[in-house]
């Protein structure tokens, strides 16, 4: 949505309103905008004077989609290292010296990268932009962002991200429980003016930033395996963590734990084949017994040049057992309260942001 639009008056008419709310789906159904907001949603509705009326006959309209976790808007082509801002590159001094929570990508966004309209034409309208890993267990921060091609359009609060598992680096010896001997004693040092010896992992400024997580900000660990997953829980009920999995291809092993614990789930609905020793349960009915147990699901894996192509994805999810307002809600509202962006985002009810799409069929 363009500044310009944002202040103007519109009347969407006679649409298929998939409204992610309690009214869930009106047909035939009417949404007034004014000034960036919903100001009712209903049927039969009468257009004010200075409305600009769109006939949607009978299209669907939903809120915009959620692109999953990418680098749009920090890289251009990830094999030109000077259009690349989501890592700190490999053999760096800075990537090499202890973990580095502090480095923020959210200082690199540029609104205006070929990545953004190329993900827009397809009905997604933010992300979370995620810090990656190259050589540290501990990849950073991002934060989600509106796609409305403004510099500052970040949404909610930052999230850290942590990779554990089979990416195990040199940094943990190249042993998952080293990752864990590490992060533990990271959380020891978040916060604290003790001197470590031989050497501290966290900066003044790590420090700072890894305290504010122990607090109930956002930690995204990158995981894949059911017993690494039983570990984040551990990890995170003990450092008072607000956790999200992104990956999980074995997650439905442990779904009944991710369901007790609250924890959300954001997963590549595709993976289906033993890729890896951490992928040996791998599924396709995997966001379909997720979501049975309970647990809050959404969709990322795309990548961050082919993220338009999430929405097919998700469908392949609802052909393997999701139902289908499951698998449109893990597209828009779920990834809202997952990075907890407020009650005024991820559905179409009056006072709520009029991030809409109309759909073409």
């Amino acid at each position: 949505i363009s500044p310009c639009v944002k202040a103007e008056t519109l009347f969407i008419n006679d649409a298929t309103v998939h409204t992610m709310s309690s009214q869930s789906v009106l047909q035939n159904g009417d949404i007034l905008v004014r000034d960036g907001r919903i100001r009712s949603v209903g049927v039969d509705l009468a257009p004010p004077p200075d409305a600009r009326v769109i006939e949607a006959e009978g299209r669907p309209v939903t809120p915009g989609f959620f692109a999953g976790i990418t680098q749009t808007g920090l890289v251009e082509i990830s094999a030109v290292e000077s259009s690349v801002d989501s890592a700190l590159a490999m053999n760096s001094a800075l990537a090499d010296d202890g973990l580095r929570p502090e480095f923020d990508v959210t200082t690199a966004y540029n609104p205006n990268s070929s990545l953004v309209p190329v993900t827009r034409v397809e009905g997604f309208t933010w992300a979370m932009l995620g810090a990656t890993r190259s050589t540290n267990i501990i990849g950073g921060q991002g934060q989600a962002v509106s796609f409305d091609g403004g510099y500052r359009s970040f949404l909610g609060n930052k999230a850290l991200f942590i990779d554990v598992g089979a990416d195990a680096s040199e940094q943990s010896a190249g042993s998952r429980a080293g990752q864990w001997m590490i992060l533990e004693q990271a959380m020891a040092e978040a916060g604290s003016s003790v001197q470590w010896a031989p050497g501290a992992l966290l900066t003044v400024a790590g420090r700072q930033a890894m305290e504010g997580y122990k607090t109930g900000g956002i930690v995204v660990f990158n995981v894949d395996r059911a017993s690494d997953i039983l570990q984040v829980i551990a990890f995170s009920e003990k450092h008072g963590l607000n956790t999200v999995i992104n990956g999980g291809t074995e997650a439905w092993l442990v779904a009944d734990q991710l369901a007790e614990a609250g924890v959300p789930v954001l997963i590549n609905p595709l993976t289906n084949l033993p890729e890896t020793f951490d992928k040996l349960s791998a599924r396709l009915d995997n966001a379909a017994l997720l979501n049975e147990a309970g647990v809050t699901l959404s969709f990322a894996g795309a990548g961050t040049h082919q993220a338009r192509k999430l929405r097919q994805m998700a469908g392949n999810a609802v052909s393997n057992g999701l139902p289908y307002e499951a698998g449109l809600a893990a597209m828009t509202v779920s990834p809202v309260v997952i990075f907890a962006l407020g009650e005024d985002r991820g559905s179409i009810e009056e006072n709520s942001v009029a991030d809409l799409v109309i759909w073409s069929g």
